[in-house]
């Protein structure tokens, strides 16, 4: 039955909200609809009433891209429905609402597995689309938006238009990547993967240098199904960029005849407690430690201390174990303290990305702003208007926000135009920091297409973000 709001201005509670960072909060009206039908009628409310509307999944974009300031955020997990699963195919339908985790719980105890994951299994598939969001195998498997075969979009009208490879393809890849600007996705279609094994053999390589990672990836690129680098960023001289790299590789049936009795969900729990302590607790711990001294001591020992892999130099994990390494310590964003943290990801063509990123870290140390927590990995172009991916690398660097924040901001500002010059650009999902003209430098005529798309379907302007306004992708009210 299609229940109408009395008035959402009147009626939608508000609420103060953040991006994952904790750095970033704003109030706006919200609500939950439990239904698409819901969803039109508060879609149709919002119209007439003259709000703008952002989506929220999970709340995991670590800066303002599910924030709306003064109006209002659509909270999409009550659509958060699996719709149907095909065993023999692996592929499944759900609703924007389902996370990554519904994903895999769904999939696994039937051999399939998704075939992109973001470093944590609680983001939605709508947030999933809009971000296109990537993992530790992008250089193999591409983004998630490789994986969608079909998706439902309910425009700025009401109307729900199915959209495909096939069935308006530009709008379908204009969706896909396009921070939830072009409307709501109520439906998605996706392929997982199919597995023989429960798990994954693990090698662990410790790099001295950042140029050695770089060495590292491109000698395994080839054999690798997943690969990804930490970076010591405290690390300078000739050890700059130091880290470790893991390669994992999916298992046959013949390479792991026990795997595929660990297909079901409680084998591939988490650990309850890390060293003893409980993870619901782990965060308290490390606020001792995330400053620069007790940072620059976690790097050097997760560095320099042994993993323990077995005779041959790798170990089995399962694929949650691996994938998931944000969910180990609940809350662990906290444990940067009151201001939060930006995490500021740069993405930089393959000719220039090993002097620019050895320059971002260098300038880092220069300036004495060092990321607590840094992350390599290797991408392919895709084709979608607003994504990140092109043919190249990407460095993740974490920074606490001090309580004065404007020497960090300007040496990002400066780290900005480095990668631009370079022929970069950035990932929308964790990005607080870049003005309109930034943004429009890195994206260029695609940004134009974009527009032109979200004049069509949405004339009125219902979709709007902090992030699009700040971004310019819409015009500030």
């Amino acid at each position: 039955m299609t229940t109408r709001p009395r008035s959402l201005r009147a009626s939608a509670p508000w609420r103060v909200l953040d991006g994952f960072g904790n750095s970033l909060r704003s109030a706006s009206r919200c609500v939950q609809p439990g239904s698409v039908e819901e969803l039109a009628s508060v879609l149709r409310a919002a119209r007439e009433e003259g709000l703008t509307v952002a989506f929220r999944g999970a709340g995991r974009s670590y800066g303002d891209a599910a924030l709306n300031d003064g109006q209002l955020v659509v909270d999409q997990r009550g659509l958060s429905r699996v719709l149907a699963f095909d065993p023999a195919s692996g592929r499944i339908e759900a609703q924007g609402g389902v996370t990554i985790e519904q994903l895999w719980r769904t999939g696994l105890p039937h051999g399939w597995w998704p075939h992109v994951v973001p470093g944590t299994m609680f983001p939605t598939l709508g947030g999933c689309v809009a971000m296109n969001v990537h993992g530790k195998n992008c250089f193999k498997a591409g983004p998630f938006g490789d994986h969608v075969l079909e998706l439902d979009l309910m425009t700025a009208t009401g109307e729900v238009k199915t959209l495909s490879r096939e069935r308006e393809p530009e709008l379908f890849r204009a969706v896909i990547a396009g921070l939830g600007l072009l409307g709501a996705v109520t439906r998605v279609r996706v392929q997982l993967r199919r597995v023989e094994s429960a798990r994954l053999r693990v090698v662990p390589i410790r790099t001295p240098s950042l140029a050695a990672m770089f060495d590292c990836f491109e000698a395994r690129l080839a054999s690798a199904d997943y690969l990804v680098g930490w970076v010591d960023c405290f690390a300078g001289g000739g050890s700059l960029g130091r880290g470790l790299v893991h390669q994992a590789n999916y298992l046959t049936a013949a390479e792991d005849p026990a795997g595929t009795r660990l297909f079901g969900a409680e084998h591939q729990e988490l650990p309850p407690s890390i060293m003893g302590v409980p993870r619901s607790l782990v965060w308290r711990f490390m606020k001792f430690f995330t400053n620069d001294a007790g940072m620059r001591m976690v790097n050097a020992a997760k560095y320099l201390l042994p993993e323990h892999p077995g005779g041959d130099g790798s170990f089995l994990e399962p694929h949650v174990a691996f994938a998931f390494l944000l969910d180990y310590v609940p809350n662990w964003r906290l444990a940067y303290g009151e201001h939060g943290f930006l995490q500021y990801q740069v993405f930089v063509p393959d000719a220039t990305a090993r002097a620019t990123l050895a320059e971002v870290l260098e300038r880092c140390r220069r300036r004495g702003l060092v990321s607590y927590l840094g992350v390599f990995k290797r991408h392919r172009p895709d084709e979608y208007l607003l994504s990140h991916g092109l043919d190249g690398w990407s460095l993740a660097l974490d920074f606490k926000l001090p309580k004065d924040p404007a020497p960090l901001r300007a040496l990002l500002g400066e780290l900005t135009d480095l990668v631009h010059e370079a022929g970069g650009r950035f990932y929308a999902a964790k990005d607080s920091v870049l003005d309109a003209a930034q943004f429009a430098r890195g994206y260029g005529e695609r940004l134009g297409r974009f527009r032109a798309l979200k004049q069509a379907v949405d004339p009125e302007g219902l979709f709007a973000s902090n992030l699009a306004r700040r971004l310019g992708i819409v015009a500030n009210d």
